[in-house]
């Protein structure tokens, strides 16, 4: 079995202060938020960028000094998001791309986000996959329903997405795939063979379904994006607490945690 790779999604588009009071918002906070994921056994951080009021930004710009902040800290994989906030327009969500990074999300499909809807149009998805294909950027496909697996399938025949695929399946979202075992079961066999895949579980799916991709030779993401709480009732200290646990479990399980390189052997990176 592969060594685990582990991400940290440290800050998302959707928490707050008000609800999490250690989450990290300005470019210096995520890159200390990095360093310590990274000491815990990160080996990708997945990242969404905030302005100076702490409101989501796809700025370019903002990205690029949240990148310089990781970069001067510790070797991860810098992973920024092209999902940005639901109310983004695809040109501003792409912007981070540029930078370059050696991943970045390609979300494989549209659907309900809450209240709100996640749109990802073909022609978006095809835009995105080929500005991703041209800078040399490797996609970690996002995947929110079983349908978008087939999305993805098809952005590889036209040639816009490299195999083998790396998914990324974000589950317990309300309004998209729930967070059960059978679910996660489902996903994982509907991928290409040869394909990697991470799973993040939303909420109180996340502990369960990190634990199971661990024994089914998946890989983890675990953070404030998806979850604040260490467990019911206990808000989490930090994002290296999250993924101290998940190190922990692995070791437990006779699983070897791997690091940044490593990661990168996995993903098809070097």
């Amino acid at each position: 079995m592969q060594k685990l790779i582990i991400t940290a999604a440290l800050t998302g588009a959707e928490v707050t202060r008000e609800q999490q009071p250690n989450l990290p918002i300005t470019p210096q906070e995520i890159g200390e938020a990095a360093y310590e994921a990274y000491k815990a056994g990160v080996s990708i951080v997945h990242i969404h960028a905030r302005d100076k009021d702490g409101k989501p930004t796809q700025d370019f710009n903002t990205y690029k000094a949240i990148k310089e902040e990781v970069e001067k800290r510790c070797p991860v994989i810098f992973q920024p998001s092209t999902g940005g906030a639901v109310w983004h327009s695809p040109e501003e969500r792409l912007q981070p791309v540029e930078l370059k990074p050696e991943m970045a999300t390609l979300s494989a499909g549209t659907c309900n986000f809450g209240a709100d809807v996640f749109m990802n149009s073909q022609d978006y998805m095809e835009k995105f996959a080929l500005r991703m294909k041209e800078l040399g950027v490797k996609p970690e496909i996002e995947v929110f329903e079983r349908g978008m697996i087939n999305n993805a399938i098809r952005l590889a025949k036209k040639g816009l997405v490299k195999t083998p695929m790396h998914f990324d399946f974000v589950m317990g979202v309300p309004g998209a795939i729930p967070g059960e075992l059978r679910d996660l079961l489902y996903l994982v066999e509907s991928i290409p063979a040869g394909s990697t895949w991470t799973v993040a579980g939303i909420g109180r799916y996340e502990l369960p379904l990190a634990t199971a991709s661990i024994m089914l030779g998946g890989h983890v993401r675990v953070g404030f994006e998806d979850n604040i709480y260490y467990k019911k009732g206990e808000i989490a200290k930090s994002n290296a607490q999250l993924v101290e646990r998940i190190a922990r479990l692995a070791k437990e399980l006779g699983r070897e945690v791997a690091t940044p390189d490593e990661a990168r052997e996995i993903l098809g990176l070097k």
